[in-house]
């Protein structure tokens, strides 16, 4: 879908709504045809500039969504408004629904095995209507990459959620997203950590104000200041910069750019 998106810091985020990119993921479910998702917020805007796997990585999805409120405040200081913010738990949590209703199959690939094994029991529990035909914990070297790939396309999953960090879910996909055969692929970042219960998420009240970030700095100081404060203090000038002399939009690389036409349609059996 992207490709009529509102142009911001040189991509095209999709003004979409959160019931109009679940409608659009389940045609591409019943279609077979491969549906990546992927999400931006202040931190992912600033971090792509200088990082060519993370900008490729957004540049090849097939719906680039604002993650963050600030992206959707901004979008409107900018004259591109979005309609709202698609958090990628909150969706997550949407297609889950959509799988305990549908009765699909879905993989998880990420977190730390205790971490999983109890998103697992809770999925199970809260969707009962779902197939988990496989999970994985993220902690896979390099080597073992193609064996977890193998395993995810053994599976028949309809949806495929990663929760492993940038650039292994980058990577992890470059290589291997066109061998899955999954239509539905979505990074989660921590939102297994969330739903496991491992970490609590803002309440409603700071999400709508779009301090979601400092809630999470304040449960975990000592490691989050270094990811929030400069990218945020960088994401606000960035934007200052951007009202007057906007970024010409993205190409993909080169190498990303050959290997991608042979990711768009999946075909099973």
């Amino acid at each position: 879908m992207t490709g009529n998106g509102q142009p911001l810091y040189g991509l095209e985020v999709d003004p979409l709504t959160m019931a109009e990119v679940v409608d659009e993921a389940q045609r591409a479910i019943s279609a077979r045809r491969r549906f990546l998702i992927g999400v931006v917020n202040a931190a992912k805007i600033v971090n792509m500039r200088h990082d060519e796997l993370l900008r490729d990585s957004l540049l090849e999805a097939d719906v680039l969504l604002a993650d963050g409120q600030a992206v959707v405040w901004a979008s409107r200081l900018l004259g591109h408004p979005l309609p709202e913010r698609v958090a990628g738990i909150d969706l997550f949590e949407h297609l889950l629904e959509v799988a305990d209703r549908d009765h699909l199959a879905i993989y998880l690939l990420g977190a730390k095995p205790e971490v999983l094994n109890t998103l697992v029991d809770r999925i199970r529990a809260r969707y009962p209507g779902l197939r988990i035909t496989g999970s994985r914990d993220g902690y896979f070297s390099e080597d073992d990459s193609a064996q977890v790939a193998e395993e995810i396309a053994a599976s028949g999953a309809d949806m495929l959620f990663l929760g492993i960090t940038s650039p292994k879910k980058e990577i992890f996909l470059a290589q291997f997203g066109h061998t899955l055969g999954v239509p539905l692929l979505h990074g989660v970042g921590g939102s297994f950590d969330v739903m496991a219960g491992i970490t609590r998420r803002a309440p409603a009240a700071w999400q709508r104000a779009g301090f979601e970030w400092a809630y999470r700095l304040l449960q975990e100081p000592g490691r989050m200041w270094k990811r929030y404060l400069p990218s945020n203090t960088a994401f606000i000038a960035l934007t200052a910069r951007e009202r007057f002399r906007p970024t010409h939009t993205y190409r993909l690389s080169t190498a990303t750019a050959a290997g991608s036409d042979t990711t768009k349609e999946l075909r099973h059996g």
